[in-house]
């Protein structure tokens, strides 16, 4: 048993002895995608006394808004947030009720969101949040493109390291990771403010986002 022990306890030296140092590394990667979707969602709000009513008043709106919505090709449309809370007097007894009811807005075609929005203004509907942000095919083709590059950055890191070193280097653990690209804000001062009091359609441009990709891992020196 005890020659067993010191055999397995040998060969496990001579692994370890065998295995070249291992070195951590890691590299990154960005690149610009055009925001070329935009993402809007526009409300019905109404409050008053009886739900009934208000529930009447807010999804009226949000039913004629619907209509306008689908009519125009290219753009999607899905239910939001909806919400009915009490509204309280400062002796903390409800003095009426508030409900609210959202639709959200996708699209890559800004000149229709933008003539879109004016419209529902003037129905009633308020705009909350406006986003510019990479569709998902064009995030998809800059992704890959930067993690080509991040891959080629870890390769070259490695090399200079190996070279410096006079040895030779292989891949031992790699991890990718993604980010960047969330959807930008648009404004909600100044001129946007001013064009949303007017009910005139909301100035739109798309800009960029950064993606970009991280790539970590170890490499192992042999001579």
């Amino acid at each position: 048993m005890k020659k067993k022990l010191l055999s397995v306890l040998a060969m496990s030296l001579v692994a370890t002895a065998q295995a070249g140092a291992l070195i951590d590394l890691s590299a990154e990667a960005s690149r610009p995608a055009a925001n070329d979707m935009v993402r809007a969602s526009v409300f019905s709000e109404a409050s008053g006394s009886n739900p009934a009513e208000l529930a009447r008043r807010v999804n009226g709106d949000i039913a004629e808004a619907l209509k306008v919505i689908r009519e125009r090709k290219g753009v999607s449309v899905k239910s939001g947030s909806q919400s009915t809370y009490p509204v309280y007097t400062q002796s903390r007894k409800i003095d009426g009720w508030r409900m609210r009811s959202e639709l959200l807005i996708e699209s890559r075609d800004f000149a229709a969101v933008s003539e879109l929005l004016g419209r529902l203004q003037q129905m009633r509907l308020a705009v909350g949040d406006i986003s510019q942000l990479p569709s998902p095919e064009t995030r998809h083709q800059v992704e890959d493109e930067a993690m080509r590059e991040a891959i080629r950055a870890f390769q070259n890191r490695a090399a200079v390291v190996a070279e410096t070193l006079g040895k030779t280097w292989k891949i031992k653990q790699m991890n990718i990771s993604q980010g960047g690209g969330m959807p930008m804000p648009m404004p909600r001062g100044g001129r946007a403010v001013m064009m949303a009091a007017e009910a005139a359609p909301a100035p739109l441009e798309e800009g960029e986002s950064i993606v970009t990709t991280n790539v970590s891992g170890q490499i192992e020196l042999a001579d």
